[in-house]
């Protein structure tokens, strides 16, 4: 923890700052002494004060040097790369050649996005929880009362049950190729192409929306719902070219058609247009 900590910091001008510090705090106490003692020890009223006068200077001029010393000290210690950093990942920041690989920069980046994710996150479950809870009340007629939380569930289908299901949407849906693999065992994948990136900014945007269906269409304990769901929707883009929009009634705006299909209507919109 100790080599941590001592990222970015130089120990050798620390040691000296903290010794400026006690060097500091031992010229203002002669100073404050100096004025507690006052004028004694000559025999006549001129002498004292002249002693004096060139006593409490000299203090003075100690504390100027003192203090001017721990500047250009402090000025040499430097500082902690970060506030907080990730117990050994501090070492990172020790390379030489920050500028071309800033991994500790970058992880510390994802650490801070990460916690504020989380802090968000918190925030959101508790406004969602309690708006499911007035919604329960209000149809149900009951007082609100805080329900015990239900357990997540695990669904397992039949290997032949998936088959069946993926060899009827694919008969619904004969213009779009589906194909089913079973890379590590009984667990099945569905094979759409929707992630490689198009060079074109209308097929990106419907990467795009196509992506947010997937959030959209969820139902846990009716996959196979879900799946002609959200196959419903997407093949509602073979008209991508010819369907006009249904708020302005152009085919295109900016250059594009329009590429928002709504979840429920499959009617098509424009992004600015959907609003």
């Amino acid at each position: 923890m100790a080599d941590v900590l001592s990222v970015g910091v130089n120990l050798e001008a620390f040691a000296q700052a903290i010794s400026a510090i006690q060097a500091l705090r031992s010229s203002v106490s002669r100073v404050f002494d100096c004025l507690k003692d006052g004028m004694r020890n000559k025999e006549t009223l001129e002498g004292r004060e002249k002693a004096f006068i060139a006593n409490f200077q000299d203090n003075l001029h100690s504390v100027n040097r003192d203090l001017n010393e721990l500047e250009r000290l402090s000025n040499l210690v430097g500082k902690p790369s970060e506030n907080h950093p990730l117990h050994n990942s501090g070492l990172l920041s020790l390379d030489p050649v920050q500028d071309k690989t800033p991994l500790y920069s970058q992880l510390l980046q994802a650490y801070k996005w990460s916690n504020k994710l989380q802090y968000h996150a918190g925030l959101a479950s508790g406004l969602l929880n309690q708006q499911s809870l007035k919604r329960s009340a209000n149809q149900m007629g009951v007082s609100a009362k805080r329900r015990p939380k239900a357990q997540p569930t695990t669904l397992v289908l039949p290997p032949q049950y998936v088959d069946d299901v993926i060899s009827r949407i694919d008969r619904m849906f004969p213009e779009m190729s589906i194909h089913l693999s079973r890379p590590n065992g009984t667990s099945a994948m569905l094979l759409l192409d929707i992630w490689s990136k198009s060079n074109y900014q209308v097929f990106q945007k419907v990467t795009d929306h196509a992506t947010t269906a997937l959030l959209h269409y969820q139902l846990p304990q009716m996959p196979d719902v879900v799946v002609r769901s959200f196959m419903t929707w997407l093949r509602s883009y073979i008209k991508l070219f010819q369907a006009p929009c249904q708020r302005c009634g152009k085919f295109l705006q900016d250059g594009l058609p329009p590429t928002w299909r709504d979840f429920r209507t499959l009617e098509a919109f424009h992004d600015t247009c959907r609003q």
